[in-house]
């Protein structure tokens, strides 16, 4: 298995879930609470963003194959949604939308929209079928699974030290890590979008 693998599923998954940006938005959702009850929120919302990117990572492929649509299919659908992230990420939309998501929940925040969509959305989801779709073996589906769960460890540590993060980074900081971590996940979708047109022998 090469390096250059596992760092680009890393890098892939990084960008997309994206915990360096989530920190900020994991204080205005839990703000108030005592910090038991943020710690509980938070390894809720990671143990059932886990489950479902698991789920999908596992299982994804079968249920393309169920519903008649192929994995290279898949593969530049999933490139083109996430080209839409990053798009969201460069001009500010991506922020924008979850702060609103944000504000619009005052309950408990885990399942809503921490674990999904702001964790496993679909950009997440598609991306575990993708990467764990480039290779069958036990091994790869193995590492797919296991940078996964290092970048929610990532997000389970900056959950912890959100507040004095979020007071360095300020909005501005966020919204510079923001455009850097779009511009590199609009060339990763472009690569996605080159292996599904590879796969089906468009070119």
């Amino acid at each position: 298995m090469e390096i250059t693998q596992i760092i680009s599923a890393f890098v892939t998954l990084f960008v997309v879930i994206d915990p360096v940006g989530l920190a900020p938005l994991f204080i205005a959702l839990t703000r108030g609470m005592t910090p038991q009850r943020r710690r509980r929120i938070g390894w809720r919302a990671l143990a059932i963003a886990a489950g479902l990117m698991t789920l999908f990572g596992l299982a994804g492929e079968a249920i393309l194959t169920g519903i008649g649509i192929s994995l290279s299919a898949f593969r530049i659908a999933g490139g083109l949604l996430l080209f839409l992230t990053a798009l969201d990420m460069l001009f500010e939309r991506r922020t924008e939308r979850r702060e609103g998501q944000a504000r619009d929940d005052d309950d408990d925040p885990s399942v809503f929209p921490l674990a999904t969509p702001l964790l496993a959305g679909p950009g997440a989801l598609a991306t575990m079928i993708l990467l764990v779709g480039h290779d069958a073996s036990a091994a790869h589906t193995l590492m797919i699974h296991g940078v996964m769960l290092a970048v929610l460890g990532i997000a389970a540590a900056l959950f912890a030290v959100a507040g004095p993060i979020a007071h360095v980074l300020g909005r501005t900081g966020t919204m510079v890590v923001t455009r850097l971590f779009g511009m590199l996940l609009a060339a990763l979708s472009i690569q996605f979008v080159i292996d599904g047109l590879k796969g089906s022998g468009l070119v």
